[in-house]
């Protein structure tokens, strides 16, 4: 999501009830690992290499780099995408061979046509300060009409994974009146230009819509654990069948606080790091949990529809 006021993301009802939460309980801060670079305050995708560095990149409209990020936060180096532009980068996703993908796939009114994703090899193996991407294209078969009706805008993307030699996508729901459904997608893992094949969906909440969205995904090292991030809580999978990661048991994890939570990955295959970005102090953080130290509430899923 390209950077708007908060105000504008919560609206100023949840602004107060944020301002409450905040001076009667910083549990979500007990778990904050440090406070990142002002050069990353937007920070929308994170990822480990094969040496355990992180690695983040910014939201739309910054530059098109990605930055690894020091235990203190600060940045130590930055490789530029050549030919890459960061019209809105959402999030970054790593395949078994090591090479990180990175979603330029922001689209808040629904008007793109063709999204990008950017294939780069492992950061780690980039000597110098400069590399170039190959480009994967995609389109939504069903996305016709730019923008949609209200009632059909589904199309915005800031969440995606790799597994078994795909990628799969994930919806962040615009949809007026406001549905929560996320929907799954899948596209293939190298250069050439996708129609994306929906599979499934999953109902998020439909309580305050900027509250449901999901803007991060990540999987566990040994892909058996998918995580979706919103702004106040983490959505569990485990035990899928086949590749639809809403088939199996879900599970909720309520993160204490809203923020504007963007980045999540794993760093092994029972703690998880996410990020917010900065709000009038608030944010700009990473945090860590532990999956085996958490409480997660067991939550039943619908019946997925299909297109």
């Amino acid at each position: 999501m390209i950077k708007k006021s908060f105000y504008a993301f919560v609206g100023l009802s949840a602004v107060v009830v944020l301002a409450v939460i905040i001076s009667e309980s910083y549990e979500l801060y007990s778990s904050k690992v440090v406070t990142l670079d002002s050069r990353i305050k937007e920070v929308s995708g994170i990822e480990f290499d094969k040496a355990g560095n992180l690695w983040a990149i910014n939201d739309g409209g910054n530059s098109a780099q990605i930055h690894q990020v020091q235990s203190d936060g600060k940045i130590k180096k930055s490789v530029t995408i050549t030919n890459g532009r960061n019209l809105d980068w959402e999030d970054m996703t790593q395949d078994d061979f090591g090479h990180f993908f990175i979603g330029d796939f922001g689209n808040n009114d629904n008007m793109r046509k063709w999204l990008t994703i950017y294939k780069i090899e492992n950061p780690i193996d980039i000597k110098g300060t400069e590399t170039e991407a190959e480009i994967i294209k995609f389109t939504f078969p069903e996305h016709r009409n730019f923008p949609p009706k209200a009632s059909e805008k589904n199309f915005d993307l800031e969440a995606f994974v790799f597994y078994k030699r795909h990628l799969y996508l994930f919806s962040k729901n615009r949809t007026k009146p406001f549905d929560g459904d996320t929907n799954l997608y899948k596209i293939g893992d190298h250069a050439d230009n996708y129609q994306a094949s929906f599979i499934s969906n999953f109902n998020t909440c439909t309580t305050h819509q900027k509250l449901c969205w999901i803007t991060s995904a990540a999987l566990s090292p040994d892909r058996s654990k998918l995580v979706l991030l919103d702004s106040e809580r983490l959505w569990l999978f485990e035990n899928w069948q086949g590749d639809d990661f809403f088939s199996g048991d879900a599970y909720k994890i309520d993160l204490g606080i809203v923020t504007q939570k963007e980045a999540v990955t794993f760093s092994d295959e029972n703690t998880i790091i996410f990020t917010d970005e900065e709000f009038y102090g608030v944010g700009r953080n990473s945090y860590m949990i532990k999956l085996d130290q958490v409480t997660k509430e067991r939550i039943q899923t619908k019946a997925p529809s299909k297109q």
